[in-house]
């Protein structure tokens, strides 16, 4: 008899979490062999098990689902992940395409659904459908197109924004007036579609690597 599949659940929702054990423990082929709450603790448990397969959540505390995910690719581990999520969005599922996931389920998917992705993730079948991937490819190009569009000095600017500083603060570190940062500011604002400074600090940091 071949040995079962070897399964890590990481989601930061307990209830979640013992739904997933229950529904793959009863399979005689599968085993959850760990549980992880947080992002490192994800990792740190995927490089002790070596499961066949991560079951993880795209939001974790301290260290998220695509960061996780990216740090195995860069380890060489065999570990397959599917990605899990609560949300049917273009950025996470472009994060986890890029961080080399083999797939992305909804956490309203059918529970069959799930077993047979798990067991499709370690027989090697491909689980990205055609929608998904063109998503990906969309966010991606965004991306691009967002970092092309801001100015050397509106980078300078963001970085600065990204790192708490107020606007007279960054008029000081960069000599320059007041109101040349907010206007700036104002341009970083409505090309990053974003709401506020915080939001543009955060997309910043996720996307522009600034």
């Amino acid at each position: 008899m071949p040995n079962p599949i070897r399964v890590v659940l990481a989601d930061d929702h307990p209830a979640l979490r013992l739904g997933l054990r229950i529904l793959l423990d009863r399979e005689p082929d599968i085993v959850v062999v760990g549980e992880a709450d947080d992002g490192p603790t994800a990792l740190e448990m995927s490089r002790a098990f070596t499961p066949d397969v991560l079951v993880l959540d795209c939001q974790l505390p301290g260290m998220d689902g695509a960061a996780v995910a990216d740090k195995l690719a860069d380890e060489g581990l065999a570990t397959h992940v599917l990605a899990l999520s609560a949300y049917d969005d273009d950025r996470y599922i472009a994060g986890m395409v890029h961080a080399g996931a083999t797939g992305y389920l909804l956490k309203n998917e059918a529970p069959s659904r799930i077993v047979s992705a798990v067991r499709s993730v370690v027989a090697g079948a491909p689980l990205w459908t055609p929608d998904q991937l063109t998503r990906a490819e969309r966010w991606e190009a965004e991306i691009v197109r967002v970092r092309d569009s801001l100015t050397d000095r509106e980078r300078q600017v963001l970085a600065l924004v990204t790192e708490g500083l107020s606007n007279k603060e960054i008029a000081r570190q960069l000599v320059v007036t007041v109101r040349t940062v907010d206007f700036h500011v104002s341009n970083i604002l409505r090309k990053l579609d974003a709401a506020s400074r915080v939001e543009a600090a955060v997309w910043a940091q996720a996307y522009l690597n600034v």
